[in-house]
C-alpha cells in the first residue's frame, strides 16, 4: 500500500508498505481523509508533538475512514462502519490516568505520532479510540474531529455562561473553530482578532463574530473587556494581549502552542487585581462524543474552513510553506468512497 513516511527531519518519502496486521483489540481502517495541523509541522521539523515522533513513522493523527477489519475482541465497531479515531492512547496506570487526568499521562502514545497514522491507505488503532461517525457527518468533516475535540476540552476547562463576552485571538483554523464553539456553548458575544481580512470578514458574516480586529492593520483590542479570552496563536505578544484583554474575574485559555523556549511577560499585580484565571489546555480527553454531537447537530461548519485538499505529492509543499495562506488542509487518501 502507499504510505507517506517521515524518514527524518524535514524528509517525507512515498513508500510501498505492507498492510498492517490487526491485533485482537484493534481495528484496521481504510483511510478516507487525514488532516494536517501545527503538530505535523512540528514533527516534520523534528520538534515534539503530544509525544516524540521517531522516524521512520507515518504521520496523520487527524483522520477518518471505513473499517476494513476488526480484531477478535472488538465489539464497538464492525466492518463497513464509517469512523474517526481519537489518536491519544493512555496507559491507564500512571498517577494522572488514575486520578482522572489522562491527558497528562506519563506514558502517552498516539496514532500518527508514536505509531503509524493516516497518511497511508490502511492504518490500525485500538478499538477503544475508534468512534462511529453519525450518518449526516461526511468523512471529510470527520477527519477534523480531533482538533475539534482539543478545542472542546479547552472550553470544558473553563466556566462558560451566556452573559459572558468572549474574545478569540487568532484567525487560524483553531481560532475559527472557537468562534463557532463558544457560541454553541451559549456565550452570547464572541469577537475575533486576527491578521487576514478575508477570514475575519467570513467569521463576522457567516459565523456570528460580533466585532473583528485586524491587529496587522493597527486595530486595537479593547483592554479589560472580556470575560473569556482564547489565545489560539502561541506567540508571546498575543499571549500578553490575551491577559490585557481580560476583564476583572476573567478567564484566559492559553491554547496556542508556543515554542519550547518561548516566554512572555505579565504584570503580576494585574493578575492579582483582576483575579484572573490563566488556564493551559493539552490535547483532548473524553471530548470526542461531544465533538461528534456538535458536528451532527449542525452547530459547527468545518468544511467552510478547509482551504486545501491535498494528495501525497503536495503534502511536502504544504509543510514547507509553499502553498501560501492555508486555513485548513486535509489529505484525500481514499475519499468518500473509501
Amino acid at each position: 500500500m502507499d504510505a507517506l513516511v517521515l524518514t527524518g527531519i524535514k524528509s517525507l518519502e512515498l513508500q510501498d508498505l505492507a498492510i498492517p496486521e490487526v491485533q485482537a483489540n484493534e481495528v484496521r481502517i481504510h483511510t478516507a481523509f487525514a488532516g494536517i495541523c501545527g503538530t505535523d509541522h512540528a514533527l516534520y521539523a523534528g520538534l515534539p508533538g503530544s509525544a516524540p515522533a521517531v522516524p521512520p513513522i507515518v504521520l496523520g493523527h487527524e483522520n477518518s475512514g471505513v473499517v476494513a477489519e476488526v480484531g477478535s475482541a472488538v465489539t464497538n465497531v464492525k466492518v463497513g462502519d464509517r469512523v474517526t479515531v481519537d489518536p491519544n492512547i493512555y496507559c491507564g496506570q500512571c498517577k494522572f490516568c488514575r486520578t482522572g487526568r489522562p491527558e497528562l499521562c506519563e506514558n502517552l502514545s498516539a496514532v500518527g505520532v508514536t505509531r503509524d497514522g493516516g497518511f497511508e491507505e490502511y492504518f490500525t488503532a485500538p478499538a477503544s479510540v475508534v468512534y462511529p461517525i453519525p450518518d449526516n457527518v461526511s468523512l471529510k468533516s470527520a477527519a477534523v474531529v480531533e482538533p475539534i475535540s482539543c478545542a472542546v476540552h479547552g472550553i470544558q476547562l473553563l466556566k462558560v455562561t451566556p452573559y459572558q463576552k468572549a474574545l478569540v485571538i487568532g484567525d487560524g483554523f483553531m481560532g475559527e473553530l472557537f468562534v463557532q464553539l463558544l457560541q454553541a456553548y451559549g456565550i452570547h458575544q464572541v469577537d475575533l482578532a486576527g491578521i487576514v481580512d478575508e477570514k475575519l470578514a467570513m467569521n463576522k458574516e457567516k459565523f456570528g463574530a460580533k466585532n473583528i480586529y485586524n491587529t496587522m492593520k493597527g486595530d486595537k483590542i479593547p483592554d479589560g473587556e472580556y470575560d473569556v479570552v482564547i489565545e489560539a496563536v502561541g506567540m508571546p505578544q498575543t499571549q500578553e494581549s490575551a491577559i490585557e484583554a481580560a476583564a476583572r474575574g476573567g478567564q484566559v485559555l492559553m491554547f496556542g502552542v508556543g515554542g519550547p523556549d518561548a516566554k512572555f511577560e505579565m504584570n503580576t499585580y494585574e493578575i492579582f487585581q483582576k483575579q484572573l484565571t490563566i488556564q493551559g489546555s493539552f490535547i483532548n480527553p473524553n471530548a470526542f462524543e461531544d465533538s461528534l454531537a456538535l458536528l451532527s447537530s449542525g452547530k459547527l461548519d468545518v468544511e467552510s474552513l478547509m482551504s486545501h485538499e491535498l494528495d501525497y505529492n503536495t503534502v511536502d509543499d504544504f509543510v514547507n510553506g509553499k502553498l501560501g495562506v492555508v486555513s485548513k488542509a486535509v489529505v484525500k487518501v481514499g475519499g468518500e468512497e473509501a
